[in-house]
C-alpha cells in the first residue's frame, strides 16, 4: 500500500507543530484494520450551492438506496418542540429552513445558524459538535485553532475543504448548527432537534465516510451513550447505513497532544474504508 505520509506533508505539519507518527515512527502510515466493506455511494444530483466546480461523477457503482430520515429519526427522544422538518428538501431549502428553524432554545442566542460547507458530492463528510463564538460569528464549522488542526489533519490524508474534486474536499457540519451559550455541550434534546438537517445532509451528499468528532457527534450519528472510547476502533453503521469512524474532537487534542497517535489510527481505519469502498468491483 501506498504510504499516506511522504516528506512534504511531514514537513508541512511538523511546521505547524502538529506530529501524528509516533516519534521514530516511519513515514509510511501503520497497519490499520481493514473496514467493513460497504457499496459505493451514487452521485448526489444537487449540488450544495457553495461548490464552485460542476459535479463530477463517480466511477465507481451505486450503492442501496439511504434509509430516509423519516425512518432514521424513529430513535430520537420526544421533545418539547416540534422537530425540524427536513425530508425531501433540496440544498437551498435545506439551509434555508436551518437558517429559519426555531425547534429549540438554541435560536433564542445564535447570531446566525451554521449549516455547514463543502462538496455537495463529497466522499468524506466529517461532523463536528457545535458552533463556537467564531463559528457563530463567521457562519462557517471549524475556524480557529481546532480548524486550523482539523485543516493539518486532513491535509495529511490529501483531502482538504478548499475548492476542489469530490474525492479530495470534503464537506463539514455539525450536530448541532446554532452555538450552545457559553460553548457549552449540546443537550440531548437539542441535538435531537437538529439531527434531522444532519440527516439529511448525510442523504444528499451520500459520502463514502462519516468521521465523527467527539462524542457529541457520535451520540447525533449513533444514537448511542457509550465512551468515546468504546466507540473508536472500528467501523460502525450509521444512519441509511452509511459507514462512521468515531474520533476525537481537534479541540480535545489540542488539551491532550499525546491522543494524537490513537486520531491517527481512527484516521487510517477510516482511510482503509474509503480505499476498500473505491476497490469493490461493479456488478
Amino acid at each position: 500500500m501506498t504510504p499516506r505520509w511522504d516528506e512534504r506533508q511531514r514537513a508541512m505539519l511538523g511546521a505547524l507543530g502538529v506530529n501524528w507518527w509516533p516519534a521514530g515512527a516511519p513515514a509510511a502510515r501503520p497497519t490499520a484494520p481493514r473496514a467493513a466493506r460497504v457499496a459505493a455511494p451514487e452521485t448526489a444530483s444537487i449540488p450544495i450551492p457553495v461548490v464552485a466546480p460542476a459535479p463530477v461523477p463517480r466511477a465507481t457503482p451505486a450503492p442501496a438506496a439511504l434509509r430516509p430520515v423519516a425512518a432514521a429519526l424513529a430513535e430520537a427522544p420526544q421533545l418539547q418542540r416540534p422537530v425540524a422538518q427536513a425530508e425531501g428538501l433540496d440544498w437551498p431549502e435545506l439551509n434555508a429552513a436551518i437558517h429559519a428553524c426555531r425547534a429549540c432554545g438554541l435560536c433564542e442566542q445564535r447570531r446566525q445558524a451554521v449549516p455547514g460547507v463543502g462538496h455537495g458530492q463529497a466522499q468524506w463528510l466529517i461532523v463536528g459538535e457545535g458552533p463556537g463564538e467564531q463559528e457563530d460569528l463567521q457562519g462557517e464549522p471549524f475556524v480557529g485553532a481546532s480548524g486550523q488542526l482539523l485543516d493539518a489533519m486532513l491535509a495529511a490524508l490529501k483531502l482538504t475543504r478548499a475548492v476542489a474534486d469530490p474525492e479530495r474536499q470534503v464537506f463539514i457540519a455539525n450536530a448541532v448548527k446554532c452555538r450552545p451559550p457559553g460553548n457549552r455541550n449540546p443537550e440531548p434534546e437539542e441535538i435531537a432537534a437538529c439531527r434531522p438537517f444532519l440527516l439529511r445532509q448525510i442523504e444528499l451528499v451520500r459520502p463514502r465516510m462519516v468521521l465523527a468528532l467527539g462524542r457529541i457527534a457520535a451520540r447525533a450519528l449513533l444514537s448511542s451513550e457509550a465512551p468515546l472510547g468504546q466507540l473508536r476502533g472500528r467501523v460502525h453503521q450509521g444512519p441509511g447505513g452509511v459507514p462512521v469512524v468515531v474520533s476525537y474532537h481537534p479541540a480535545y487534542l489540542l488539551r491532550n497532544p499525546l491522543e494524537k497517535a490513537r486520531a491517527w489510527d481512527d484516521l487510517c481505519l477510516a482511510a482503509d474504508g474509503v480505499e476498500a469502498h473505491g476497490a469493490e468491483p461493479a456488478p
